[in-house]
């Protein structure tokens, strides 16, 4: 039983706030409702017995009065002989025998029913009799109604002797009734006081533990709020879930809040410097930018002066009709706009354009000994925007340290292509190739100005490691580079792939 009650306190610990107080509101209506029934349909059966006990003696009293009517109509009729008084016998008959239906004729061995049984068989005999008084007097048979209502007043006397002893047993034995049923009702009096008493303290104890169920958590939630609201993080624990009900929803959340304050502070630490390492890194791309368009520019004190330079170039070949020169001047002046221009972010369109011209330039300058390929997959990959001044340096780094000087026809291929969520650039050369120690150095950056490349030619490699650092910083170490080469007179191929969408 203790174990059944505690599964029922635990269940009702766990159910809603609403669910709980709608329990104890309708849990105590019930209560109420069930001890008003009780007392309301005990109360009714006593009230129906305390009725059947005296409904004997009622009937007794109403059946020896119509006894006595009947017993006067006769001798009012034999008095006047009217036809008032014949009618009033006549009701007086019908009444009395309405009243003998309800008298008990069965045989049996309880001396008041078979008192009963008597008075019914003498009234029987005597309305006989009083029938054949009426018929006589009426007849004018006087010695015959004189005989008949001598021998019915004697059966008149019986009868209302049997009545009056019935009726005085009757009450006797209901007395004993009535003192049995009297202390009963006390006993219910007192019954239903103690059931009322037990139900206010049965009331009071379960209106406590719920307001306790709800206000306890509540109580131990503000206290840990009140910490958390101080700054006094470290001597906040996690606070005990009680129940399942909307308090402890609140406790949960609470809990998980509290624990989470901590990562959030951390994350938060992180954030500020990831965005003070960001802002560097930001300058540091400006700066490599900066250093890529000085490196590229020759007309480093004025290039606004050698913009206007070109341009009077170029109006001067086209007035001698020096077509060639006027193109040459004209792919030159675009390769300086590109490479002074203030954008740094460009189509992927806008960099293989800028490696024509730079390729129409070289070709001028070498006779046309640099042989150029374009490998497009899809025009739309050409939409992608990145760093300017990636694909030249990394162009010219293949023609000075890749084909230059080499026995055979120097070749450089630009593919671009789609790969997942990628769009892989790949620039290709065939020529003579690089050591895997050589490309690790210039993955991780610790390639150095002066290292000799294949223990034949000398360069600087700035343009491969300002590529890759403002690539980097660009796309946020989100894109890849690869440096791919099967040794000596093999070729190098630098694969670049960005994310299709920044």
């Amino acid at each position: 039983m203790i174990k059944r009650l505690r599964r029922i306190y635990r269940r009702m610990k766990d159910l809603r706030i609403r669910t709980k107080l709608s329990v104890v509101l309708v849990g105590t209506m019930l209560i109420i409702l069930g001890v008003n029934a009780f007392m309301y349909a005990n109360i009714n059966r006593f009230t129906r017995q305390m009725d059947e006990i005296y409904e004997g003696n009622v009937r007794l009293n109403e059946l020896e009065d119509a006894l006595i009517k009947l017993q006067g109509s006769i001798t009012g009729y034999l008095n006047t002989k009217s036809t008032d008084s014949l009618d009033d016998y006549y009701r007086s008959v019908q009444s009395y025998k309405d009243l003998l239906d309800g008298l008990e004729t069965d045989i049996t061995d309880n001396k008041l029913k078979m008192m009963e049984r008597s008075i019914y068989y003498m009234s029987k005999d005597y309305l006989v009799l009083a029938s054949d008084i009426i018929e006589a007097k009426r007849g004018r048979n006087i010695e015959k109604y004189k005989a008949s209502y001598e021998e019915s007043e004697k059966i008149y006397r019986y009868i209302n002797f049997y009545i009056t002893s019935l009726n005085s047993y009757r009450f006797r034995a209901n007395t004993e009734s009535y003192k049995e049923l009297s202390s009963a009702v006390n006993y219910l009096e007192i019954l239903s006081m103690t059931m009322l008493i037990l139900m206010v303290i049965f009331d009071i104890f379960l209106v406590i533990l719920v307001t306790r169920n709800i206000t306890k958590p509540l109580h131990e939630l503000a206290k840990a709020a009140d910490k958390v609201a101080g700054g006094k993080l470290d001597e906040v624990g996690l606070v005990k879930v009680h129940s399942k009900d909307e308090v402890g929803v609140v406790t949960i959340a609470f809990n998980q809040m509290v624990s989470s304050i901590p990562g959030y502070l951390s994350r938060l630490r992180e954030g500020m410097k990831k965005e003070q390492m960001l802002k560097e890194k930001e300058i540091l791309m400006e700066a490599n930018l900066k250093e890529a368009q000085l490196k590229y520019l020759q007309a480093q004190i004025n290039p606004h002066f050698l913009f206007n330079t070109l341009n009077a170039g170029t109006q001067l070949a086209m007035l001698e009709h020096a077509d060639r020169t006027y193109e040459y001047i004209q792919n030159v002046a675009a390769f300086f706009r590109y490479n002074i221009s203030e954008n740094d972010e460009v189509t992927l369109a806008q960099e293989i354009e800028m490696v024509d011209t730079y390729i129409y330039i070289l070709n001028v300058r070498f006779s046309g000994e640099i042989h150029f390929i374009k490998e497009i997959e899809d025009e739309e990959l050409l939409r992608v925007r990145l760093p300017g001044m990636i694909l030249q340096p990394l162009v010219e780094n293949c023609i000075n340290y890749g084909i230059r000087n080499i026995d055979r026809e120097g070749l450089i291929t630009l593919s671009v292509y789609g790969v997942d969520d990628f769009i892989c650039i790949s620039v290709a050369d065939n020529g003579i190739g690089m050591s895997q120690e050589l490309i690790h150095d210039i993955m991780d950056g610790s390639y150095q100005k002066k290292k000799v490349v294949d223990d034949s030619h000398k360069g600087n490699g700035v343009g491969i490691n300002n590529v890759l650092e403002r690539l980097r910083l660009y796309f946020n170490d989100r894109n890849e580079v690869e440096i791919i080469s099967a040794g000596r007179d093999q070729g190098t191929e630098i694969v670049i792939s960005v994310p299709k969408e920044i």
